[in-house]
């Protein structure tokens, strides 16, 4: 486990999200960390994270990529606008590939990177590998929100 602060328990430290709050003790926690022109997070399963003996459940798979993509987004958003801290980005939308079945007592690691932006739009790409395997890709497009939208004040 990295004892680094992540992107989420430094920028978001009373997060509620269920993929990526530090504070929601049922949620699944990521941590995520700049890495290079990447954002990387590894992460374990528990047995209530599966669709089936031994297999994580794609609704878990899609949580784990959305949230990892959206502070990949805000990360970059934040470095590319030379702010100290990122602004509030949300889901626009986001497509999951399910590749393969993703085993669910294996280290899962999440790599994404953004491929497109403009001042407050970043498009993400990211990947979720298991036993070396890529089981599933994503793209989404992540925004930053204004004030006014009930996602402004959430960091």
């Amino acid at each position: 486990m990295n004892d680094e602060k992540s992107l989420q328990e430094t920028y978001a430290p009373k997060g509620i999200c269920f993929g990526c709050g530090v504070k929601n003790e049922k949620g699944l926690r990521i941590r995520s960390f700049p890495n290079g022109k990447e954002v990387t997070a590894e992460w374990r399963a528990e047995p209530h994270h599966e669709a089936f003996p031994g297999m994580l459940n794609g609704g878990i798979i899609g949580a784990l990529l959305d949230c990892h993509s959206n502070w990949t987004a805000a990360y970059f958003l934040m470095k590319k606008n030379e702010k100290g801290v990122p602004d509030c980005t949300v889901t626009a939308d986001f497509h999951v590939k399910l590749l393969r079945p993703t085993p669910s007592d294996a280290t899962v690691y999440l790599k994404a990177c953004v491929v497109e932006s403009t001042d407050t739009k970043a498009t993400v790409e990211a990947e979720l590998i298991a036993n070396e395997k890529v089981c599933a890709t994503c793209r989404g497009t992540f925004v930053a929100v204004k004030e006014g939208h009930p996602a402004y004040h959430r960091w």
